[in-house]
């Protein structure tokens, strides 16, 4: 398997997407790119400046540098996978998202990641949008219940206390919100391979996606 492979993983929250392409890219030897991960560090970088207006944030992100390595986001310089992962990002995340020229400023980074070298790419518009030509893509999927006692325990972890019906009730607000956009909204690519991993562990699922890929 080459070096250059473009591999798009699409998903709702909590379906295991992102942890699962980390371990697939760490694999095959690619660069990991989390796509989210790339809205909510200009969310951050909004939320921190205390400009949180449209032009505000269109004009970070048009002026940041975002840079993926070993597993870590750097943004201008600064190592903020941890920060970008706090409850107040993930309330404003979606605003930032749904908005078309911070998305094409992005997309337009994302694709030039790409062209440089192989990746694993994840997020929501990867296989229908930012990697319509990815020699595999994959769609995520898992029951609604599952993601949110995910979602649940993942914020239990960190220190974060909210009930479960209220972190159910957020999943489905942004899943509609993301679906529901006029830029990009979130849906299956025609031609991505769907898993459901309701009832798999992580192992299972990185185990179904190579089998895929040997096969090609």
């Amino acid at each position: 398997m080459g070096k250059s492979l473009k591999i798009a993983i699409d998903g709702p929250a909590g379906s295991g997407k992102s942890t699962i392409a980390k371990i697939l890219a760490e694999k095959l030897s690619l660069l990991y790119i989390d796509t989210g991960a790339m809205y909510r560090a200009i969310t951050f970088k909004a939320l921190q400046s205390g400009r949180f207006s449209t032009k505000d944030i269109i004009d970070i992100a048009e002026n940041s540098q975002i840079i993926f390595d070993k597993g870590r986001i750097y943004l201008d310089g600064m190592d903020v996978t941890e920060e970008i992962r706090k409850p107040e990002i993930d309330e404003k995340v979606s605003i930032t998202a749904s908005i078309p020229e911070v998305r094409e400023r992005l997309v337009m980074l994302q694709r030039k990641m790409a062209a440089e070298q192989g990746v694993v790419m994840d997020g929501r518009d990867i296989g229908t949008v930012v990697l319509p030509d990815a020699d595999y893509k994959f769609f995520l999927t898992a029951n609604i219940e599952e993601r949110a006692i995910r979602r649940y325990n993942e914020l239990l972890k960190k220190g974060v206390f909210k009930s479960f019906q209220e972190v159910k009730e957020e999943i489905i607000r942004r899943d509609k919100n993301d679906a529901e956009r006029e830029c990009s909204p979130f849906k299956k690519a025609e031609d991505a391979v769907e898993i459901d991993t309701t009832d798999k562990d992580i192992n299972t699922v990185v185990k179904e996606l190579m089998e895929y890929i040997k096969k090609g």
